[in-house]
């Protein structure tokens, strides 16, 4: 059995959709456990409305939440009883394979470092989120977690980025790209300039060259290397045009008669080509490089990317990742 934690109160629809998420993802997985964190009495309340097999999911009680809105440090620091820094000890003790939170970004980046650790050799953890794209998908790495990083940085999510594509996607050979203003070598920052013969001398990662934004939609690498703050530009502009295209394709569809016409003919086959571009699917976001599983969901997640969250977590257990980037990393020990 691998045992989940999941932060039933962080996030914008908490605890109602994380706990409907983490019922489906016990529905469909019978080899998974689940520990619901939080105010004991409102999740177990929550929990109520639903049908699940017995002893697959249990509450364990945190009486503390840190709000969006707080300083991660301070709220990591002081709220020892919150419903995420238990979940992070649980999985710190070897008590939980992983822990699932829809919470504070900020929280969950110096949690995961504070409490959970990382792998000896890891210089920074990145968050690496699935997107989707024309052929597939894309991993995004990274994207929130560290705006200044270094060159050894982002040769070590190349790195990180490679193994999880290989072994949780199933990629082969992923294809790996630095972000950046134009495909030539001599092009970009200092930080992309100082990077791309590194990455060009890593025998051991399928190095590509550089990839522009607009070819990322694309399918033009499977993972896509840039430091946090392009990343989570990147991210936002991805999910807010998205959004804008499905509203827009609906508008226009009920501008007349005609048009509501042809909306029927088409509606069966946008649907399904919608339903391949819908991020909530590929669960979400994990901090790579740290001695257990800390995966970050968006903040407005629902019941389906929390259930999908969770049941990322078994694939990355199964396939050994961390112990696969330590033995990338020439480690053994951990820090």
């Amino acid at each position: 059995m691998i045992r989940i934690a999941v932060d039933a109160m962080g996030g914008d629809y908490a605890p109602g959709e994380i706990v409907k998420g983490a019922v489906q993802a016990a529905g469909r997985r019978d080899d998974i456990q689940i520990v619901l964190i939080g105010q004991e009495a409102v999740v177990a309340e929550e929990l109520k409305k639903h049908t699940y097999r017995e002893g697959q999911i249990e509450v364990r009680n945190a009486t503390e939440v840190i709000a969006t809105e707080e300083p991660p440090v301070n709220a990591i620091r002081k709220k020892k009883d919150s419903s995420l820094v238990v979940g992070m000890n649980m999985v710190k003790k070897g008590e939980a394979d992983a822990i699932v939170s829809a919470g504070s970004s900020g929280a969950i980046l110096v949690g995961g470092q504070v409490i959970v650790g990382r792998i000896k050799g890891v210089e920074r953890p990145p968050l690496a989120p699935l997107i989707p794209t024309e052929t597939g998908v894309s991993l995004l790495i990274d994207c929130g977690a560290n705006v200044d990083a270094r060159p050894s940085h982002l040769v070590q999510f190349a790195r990180m980025g490679s193994i999880y594509m290989e072994n949780v996607v199933g990629i082969k050979n992923p294809r790996v790209a630095i972000v950046n203003i134009g495909a030539e070598e001599e092009k970009g920052n200092a930080l992309v300039k100082e990077t791309f013969p590194l990455l060009k001398a890593c025998e051991d990662i399928n190095f590509i060259g550089s990839i522009e934004a607009r070819e990322i939609p694309h399918g033009g690498a499977d993972v896509v290397v840039c430091e946090a703050f392009v990343g989570n530009v990147i991210l936002k502009l991805y999910e807010g045009v998205g959004a804008t295209l499905i509203s827009k394709v609906k508008e226009g569809m009920l501008t007349s008669l005609r048009s509501k016409i042809g909306a029927l003919l088409v509606k069966p086959a946008l649907k399904e080509t919608l339903k391949s571009f819908d991020a909530s699917k590929y669960g979400g976001a994990p901090l790579l490089g740290l001695n257990g599983l800390v995966v970050k969901t968006h903040g407005n997640s629902k019941a389906t990317e929390v259930c999908n969250s969770i049941i990322q977590c078994v694939t990355f257990k199964e396939q050994g990742i961390n112990e696969k980037i330590r033995e990338s990393l020439g480690t053994e020990k951990t820090e």
